[in-house]
This record gives structure tokens, C-alpha cells and sequence, in this order.
């Protein structure tokens, strides 16, 4: 098909146009149900997937599990740095809990006799931009955020991530309490070459 004769899609280029995370501690309920968890997921996993490997895997946190995991993340965030004041302890206890629903996408990526690692790993970022989106789709607010227990391979048993994973983000997804504003994006002239111009 020629690019004249593809029909011009009004409404994603809107979306585009104005898409923009939500704090995860803007989000309040309804979060989105089983359902619309599923919904998400499918249409989150039609990313480009060189080798059609699926080199990741998603992990739902919902319900009071949210709670359980952050508490012990908490447990552990105060272990390593026990001189935390309230206001951060505070924080660390809620790191699950700012939004109904949190899904940790989990990267596979790893060495394939065909596949390039690298190109894994992008198709598990492709992954967490195209959850966000389908969160907005449903109508809910969604934000792709990493924190320091995605890094900490100590707590990926408390989180479900096994050995050899990585974590790509953890997709906050909720009901937003705020109007999204516009954030300077940069200037195409600072980020842009044209080869052969």
C-alpha cells in the first residue's frame, strides 16, 4: 500500500498531539477491572518483535497485594539507608499503592544466536509505551515509572521477576484527579538530522 493511499487516522494523531503522563499519585479509583486489565495486555504485546521471541512478560499488582509488596519494599529501602526520615519512609511505604492497578513489564532480553539482546530490550520498552496508550485508550490514566527496586535484583523475588529478568517499568494506571498541562518538548531543529539534504 502507498502512503497516498493510506487513510489518514484523525484521532490517534490527536491523541499524539496532547498525550501526556499522570503522576501516579494523581490516580485515584476506579482503577480498570480484570477485563480491562486483559484488554490492555493484548493490545500492549503488538509491538515490533524481531524473531516473534516475546522477550517479555507482564506482572499485575492489584487489590491488597499492592500494599503487602510495598510494605516490604519499605522494609528494605529503610535497611539501606536507615537514616530515612518520615516523609521518605512515608514514601516508600506507598510505592505500589498510588494507583489501583501497577503492571510491571518484564523484560526476557538475552542472548539469541539470530537476535540482537539490544533489540529485545527496545521491543520490552515498546512494549510499556504501548500499555501506557492502551490505558489511555480504555480512559484511564497511566504513567511508566522505574524506581530503585526495578534496578535492585534483591527484591525481583518479592516482585516476581526471576532469575536472568529485568524490569522494563511499572505501569501506574488509574482515574486521574488533575487535568493534564502541556511540558516543554524539544525543538525538532535540536534533535533532528535529514541525511542526504
Amino acid at each position: 500500500m502507498h502512503e497516498e493511499d493510506m487513510p489518514v487516522n484523525a484521532a490517534l494523531k490527536t491523541y499524539l498531539e496532547t498525550r501526556r503522563s499522570v503522576p501516579a499519585f494523581q490516580m485515584s479509583e476506579p482503577g480498570p477491572s480484570r477485563a480491562e486489565i486483559e484488554d490492555m495486555l493484548r493490545l500492549a504485546r503488538r509491538v515490533p518483535d524481531h524473531g516473534k521471541l516475546a522477550p517479555w512478560r507482564f506482572v499485575v499488582y492489584a487489590g491488597a497485594e499492592r500494599e503487602r509488596i510495598s510494605l516490604e519494599l519499605a522494609k528494605v529501602a529503610m535497611s539501606n539507608k536507615p537514616d530515612m526520615d518520615d516523609e521518605m519512609i512515608a514514601v516508600e511505604k506507598t510505592r505500589l499503592t498510588r494507583a489501583p492497578v501497577v503492571i510491571a513489564v518484564i523484560s526476557r532480553a538475552a542472548p539469541h544466536v539470530k537476535i540482537p539482546e539490544w533489540e529485545q530490550v527496545l521491543s520490552a520498552g515498546a512494549v510499556c509505551l504501548n500499555l501506557v496508550m492502551a490505558a489511555n485508550a480504555l480512559g484511564y490514566a497511566a504513567n511508566w515509572l522505574s524506581e530503585w527496586f526495578a534496578f535492585d535484583e534483591s527484591v525481583y523475588p518479592l516482585l516476581g521477576v526471576a532469575d536472568g529478568e529485568r524490569v522494563a517499568g511499572f505501569i501506574h494506571i488509574g482515574t486521574p484527579q488533575i487535568q493534564t498541562v502541556e511540558r516543554p518538548r524539544p525543538e525538532l531543529a535540536d534533535i533532528v538530522t535529514f541525511a542526504g539534504e
